[in-house]
């Protein structure tokens, strides 16, 4: 997706100011073991630091065969919130790299890629 305008330094970002998308945490691939690890099996990788952390960093180890694309396992992402994630993600002509799931409970997720650095899109629902 090529942006029609540029912004100023002290101008928010198209996707919070116009969009309407908030930020939700930043993923920071790494190598190293670190203590209160969660397992997403489903993944093959491990999350960490997100309940804890007041900015949303969250860490994530991947295993050697995690079917998680290349791009996430190596370049931190930047995860929104959306109120309609199939919307965003027709609308916007971003290429996914991870098609919708569901990674838990009122949770639905995708992965768009944009000038090389993965997004998350996220949407929850609980019911």
């Amino acid at each position: 997706m090529i942006l029609k305008k540029n912004r100023l330094d002290h101008q928010p970002p198209l996707a919070t100011e116009e969009w309407g998308w908030k930020y939700h945490h930043l993923g920071i691939p790494t190598d190293k073991t670190i203590p209160g690890e969660k397992y997403l099996p489903q993944f093959k990788f491990y999350v960490s630091g997100f309940e804890s952390s007041p900015f949303g960093i969250e860490w994530m180890r991947f295993e050697k065969d995690s079917p998680v694309d290349r791009l996430i396992q190596t370049v931190p992402h930047l995860a929104f919130v959306v109120t309609d994630l199939d919307h965003e993600l027709s609308a916007r002509g971003f290429r996914v790299i991870t098609p919708p799931n569901k990674p838990s409970a009122g949770v639905r997720v995708a992965m768009i890629e944009h000038n090389g650095a993965p997004i998350e899109l996220m949407e929850f629902h609980f019911d």
